[in-house]
């Protein structure tokens, strides 16, 4: 009977921690996400309202998250990408989390970004590129996520 016991809570606790790992994972990946977004806006050295508020509902429809979380976020990824050397370790995480299709999102999201204002820099083209390049997505997908985002700033 107590090794059954035994038994019972070590698995409840194994539980436990396999789900602290998957919160922690979730983190991990929304600070990633919003860390490339951050670096996206700040690229023409101008991090406006408008791409601040575009960024929070980004954060919102893909993880489902209160704007007060989001808000919670963004300082911690700006602290993120203030102390990070490359976005390698951002494009990483989301590498080992996000599909095909949901990388390609991503890339819309920094496509519209981008385009708030309506001009594309050469940081900010530099930049897209190269996050694309590190998601592991091919040129014709970072130049479609353009077109797409192009086509639907036409239809506003």
């Amino acid at each position: 009977m107590i090794k059954h016991l035994k038994q019972i809570f070590k698995s409840t606790g194994e539980a436990l921690q396999t789900d602290e790992a998957k919160v922690d994972e979730n983190k991990k990946l929304q600070v990633a996400t919003c860390a490339l977004l951050i670096e996206m806006a700040k690229a023409d050295n101008e991090f406006t309202d408008d791409e601040r508020k575009k960024i929070i509902k980004v954060m919102q429809k893909t993880f489902n998250l209160e704007k007060e979380y989001v808000d919670e976020l963004i300082e911690l990824s700006e602290e993120s990408v203030r102390k990070s050397i490359s976005i390698y370790e951002f494009t990483t995480t989301i590498n080992e989390n996000f599909s095909k299709d949901e990388k390609f999102e991503l890339l819309k999201n920094l496509w519209r970004l981008i385009y708030i204002d309506e001009t594309l820099n050469m940081h900010e083209d530099h930049l897209i590129k190269k996050i694309g390049n590190t998601l592991n997505m091919e040129h014709r997908d970072i130049i479609g996520a353009k077109l797409m985002i192009k086509e639907e700033s036409k239809k506003d």
